[in-house]
């Protein structure tokens, strides 16, 4: 849930900034994206990671890697395009459902490879890192809806406006010269 959850963040990041504040977010996310990859892909060439582990992490690291692209994929579409076409928007939301089953299967492989610790341990620990971070993103995702700041954006947002990801203007933080929060 990782990957969904942190393009939909950047979407509605990108709703809540300031014009001349786009390409900092273009960059931010780019720059963390990259990132990310690279992390991934250290682990993924290490010598050691081949070895023998009973759970498919391996596979499942170049699932999340596959995921990663995707997410920086969208984020780009999510923050560049204004309206976003129906046609992303349901394949997004697809994302999102493979993104849950992906962070689900990762979270029981890992829970499940207790003996690749020894073996793979660069291996076994971006498991664990990934499986924190989706396990996180999903009780982020529920908590923040069920939070008052979230039942606030619930009745300011209308459901026409969340199915076209708009941005309400009564809901955008407008931001004046100094940066302070302006009326």
């Amino acid at each position: 849930m990782i990957h969904f959850c942190l393009a939909h963040t950047a979407h509605y990041v990108h709703c809540w900034l300031p014009r001349l504040q786009m390409i900092r977010l273009w960059v931010t996310v780019s720059l963390l994206g990259l990132a990310a990859l690279a992390v991934q892909f250290y682990v993924l060439l290490r010598p050691r990671s081949s070895q023998y582990c009973s759970q498919p992490l391996l596979i499942n690291l170049v699932v999340s890697i596959i995921f990663t692209f995707f997410a920086i994929g969208f984020t780009v579409l999510l923050i560049q395009l204004e309206p976003v076409p129906m046609a992303i928007k349901k394949m997004f939301s697809a994302f999102g459902v493979l993104s849950f089953g992906e962070g689900v299967c990762t979270l029981v492989l890992t829970v499940l490879a207790k003996d690749c610790e020894k073996t793979t341990p660069e291996l076994y620990y971006m498991s664990v890192l990934l499986s924190v971070s989706s396990l996180t993103s999903t009780a982020k995702g529920n908590t923040f809806y069920r939070s008052p700041i979230g039942r606030r954006a619930r009745k300011c947002v209308r459901l026409a406006e969340v199915l076209s990801y708009v941005c309400p203007p009564a809901c955008v933080l407008r931001l004046g010269p100094s940066g302070r929060r302006g009326r």
